[in-house]
């Protein structure tokens, strides 16, 4: 199996897609959607509870992805864990052969299902970042303590893509790179004009000598959908053009991978962007189909 750090290493542009844990005690649902995605990802992502709501643990689902011969990109929020249990996690991940591992603050916990649950953030992301990098160095945990085999953390961190100024000093993504962050994957953004901006200022502050940029995208279903992502999902972008044309498509399924399809033919063209990363958690086949629409082959 190739990893995930050894496709970024080698290949010219990867592909990672999000798969939801499922809210499950067995395995099979999540077994069922990693075999859509076998042979057109390098590596797949499991959620950490998204929406503030109860799923199956995103370590066990990255061993099942594991299982399944593909490289995992394990989310740890710090909403739900304090200290010890992200460490213990991080040693557990570490044995299991998971090393990549998107850091994230997690969603409010008033958005979901148990809003009396009681958020943790004993940490914040930086800090989750600054354990990885101590585990990877000098193999030790927060209390100095010594662990008998270091890590292989291969981190990464979530960014939001945005229209910036010639003033712009992207001085957070400097500080993730000084902390370890290898890859970033960032919030949809279907916009290629704004996003040739970004990566116009991304390049040439030299953050892609550091960084990996893995931009979100992914089929949408209907316009109600894509709207409703513009409406509600903070950071996303996504053209009043491209929601008319899924509203005026006879065949929105098929308009929807073709769009997706594009995005990532344009993607590849566009200096400092390493990949796509593509989310659409009810709509894995069109992940595949754009996949393979644009030509991408997994090797």
């Amino acid at each position: 199996m190739k990893t995930f750090e050894q496709a970024i290493a080698k290949e010219n542009f990867v592909i990672t897609a999000e798969i939801s844990s499922p809210i499950s005690c067995g395995p099979k649902e999540l077994e069922d959607k990693i075999d859509i995605l076998k042979g057109t990802v390098h590596a797949i992502n499991i959620t950490d509870n998204p929406g503030a709501t109860a799923h199956m643990s995103s370590l066990v689902g990255s061993a099942i992805v594991i299982e399944k011969g593909i490289d995992p990109i394990l989310q740890i929020t710090c909403r739900d864990r304090n200290r010890l249990a992200i460490q213990s996690d991080l040693m557990g991940a570490s044995a299991l052969g998971i090393n990549n591992v998107l850091t994230l603050g997690g969603d409010p916990i008033k958005n979901g299902d148990q809003p009396d649950a009681k958020a943790v953030f004993d940490v914040n992301s930086k800090t989750l970042l600054t354990i990885m990098k101590n585990m990877n160095e000098t193999g030790e945990t927060m209390s100095g303590r010594m662990l008998s085999t270091k890590g292989s953390f291969f981190p990464g961190s979530a960014a939001i893509v945005h229209d910036p100024t010639k003033e712009w000093d992207p001085k957070i993504l400097n500080r993730k790179a000084e902390l370890g962050t290898k890859f970033i994957q960032t919030q949809f953004c279907y916009d290629i004009d704004i996003l040739k901006n970004y990566m116009k200022h991304i390049v040439d502050a030299g953050l892609t000598d550091k960084l990996a940029f893995i931009i979100g995208i992914g089929p949408f279903k209907t316009g109600k959908t894509a709207q409703w992502m513009k409406e509600k999902l903070f950071g996303t972008i996504i053209p009043d053009a491209m929601i008319r044309r899924m509203d005026q498509a006879n065949d929105k399924l098929e308009e929807g991978i073709s769009i997706c399809a594009e995005l990532i033919d344009q993607l590849q063209d566009i200096d400092g962007v390493s990949g796509a990363h593509l989310m659409a958690p009810r709509n894995l086949s069109g992940i595949a189909a754009s996949v393979k629409r644009a030509g991408i082959t997994i090797s």
